[in-house]
């Protein structure tokens, strides 16, 4: 079956105790044995619910994977991704990725004996470089957020092979409906499932899936028993959100690349990143391992003055953060997602007080590139 097949139908077949189409909502913490030792496949909540066995099913059917484990936020999966590693262990970690992952990072998991390394993986020889003989994992985002750097997955995935250390890949950005990155030779994907799996603005959530079985055991382990898990509300919701995911997608590159290509063409945008356009510097590799190049755009603009100005002036543009809705959002990184990064490391990679980010949603693109126009006009 094809994509927006699989994503309508695994894991969503009607109930079999009433044909209901859509999988029920067992908001339940607890179910009825018949006897000690005999019970229906369901213990306890923390452990199994059927509605998130039913999503856990479809993502994973979606990333390629064996499995898939669903936790009650992104930073919950990697928390949980984080936790296959014992002190002593090294993380060689992309350099440009989420200000959240770093500050688990360097803020929580540092202090448990994990040491990382931190390299742009625009080069795959970075990643080779800072390999140890210590190295369990090597880490990436691709596209990166907010620079929109992509990672070469099969080159780095055959150096972490080489290393025998783990590669987990951040997919929130492209979803599995542009870019599969477990058939790139990824061992383990995750993704902040509040953005565009989600897509609605409605829920927060996590999910990770894994192409090896013994990985998928200690995942499954980690989400009992540290017990980081959703809600089966949230499960329900991706499930609903899952049936869209390809329309959504489309009509969210569909927009992005219009408009990048438009802001391409406006004096007062100092740079523009995003893997669509012919003048991103990795755009051919993009092309190479993504079918579509998703929703997110990063403008420089070349001062906070004028960053703050023209956020204040957007209409349509929400000034939040997240992204991945169906409704349009901006984002100023220095001071919202990446604030935690250091200053001298944001300056590196070139996210500057001039800096937003534009989560381009599924409205009328004609409405949105006019809302950019008034606001970077004026």
């Amino acid at each position: 079956m094809h994509f927006p097949t699989r994503a309508i139908h695994i894991g969503q077949e009607p109930d079999e105790l009433t044909g209901s189409v859509t999988v029920p909502l067992y908001q339940t913490s607890t179910y009825a044995q018949e006897e000690i030792g005999k019970h229906k496949g369901y213990e306890y909540a923390r452990t199994q619910n059927p509605t998130r066995d039913r999503w856990e099913e479809c993502l994973a059917n979606l990333e390629g994977g064996v499995a898939a484990h669903a936790f009650g936020s992104g930073s919950a999966a990697v928390d949980a991704v984080m936790r296959l590693l014992s002190a002593g262990d090294h993380v060689v970690m992309a350099e440009d990725m989420y200000g959240g992952t770093f500050r688990q990072a360097e803020r929580v998991h540092r202090r448990f004996g994990l040491s990382f390394t931190y390299v742009d993986m625009r080069n795959p020889d970075n990643v080779r470089a800072a390999l140890t003989p210590q190295t369990r994992m090597v880490y990436t985002e691709t596209p990166t957020n907010p620079m929109m750097t992509i990672t070469d997955l099969r080159a780095v995935a055959a150096i972490a092979a080489e290393a025998k250390a783990i590669m987990v890949v951040d997919n929130t950005f492209a979803t599995p409906f542009f870019q599969r990155p477990l058939e790139l030779g990824a061992d383990i994907v995750l993704h902040s499932a509040t953005k565009y799996l989600g897509g609605h603005s409605d829920l927060v959530h996590g999910i990770v899936a894994t192409r090896h079985q013994h990985l998928a055991e200690q995942i499954g382990f980690l989400q009992n028993a540290v017990g980081a898990v959703p809600g089966p509300l949230e499960c329900w919701l991706c499930l609903r959100s899952a049936k869209t995911l390809h329309v959504r997608m489309e009509r969210h590159a569909s927009n992005a690349q219009q408009i990048a290509e438009w802001l391409e063409t406006q004096p007062s945008v100092k740079a523009i990143y995003y893997p669509g356009l012919p003048s991103h510097p990795q755009h051919a590799l993009a092309a190479s391992q993504m079918s579509g190049f998703g929703g997110m755009i990063s403008i420089e603009l070349g001062s906070l003055a004028k960053a703050v100005d023209v956020t204040k002036r957007l209409k349509l543009f929400c000034l939040a953060e997240s992204l991945g809705g169906v409704e349009s959002l901006v984002c100023h990184p220095v001071s919202m997602t990446h604030g935690s990064v250091p200053p001298e490391q944001r300056a590196r990679l070139g996210i500057t007080d001039g800096l937003i980010r534009l989560s381009v949603g599924i409205e009328d693109v004609r409405d949105l590139i006019a809302d950019l126009e008034q606001a970077l006009q004026a």
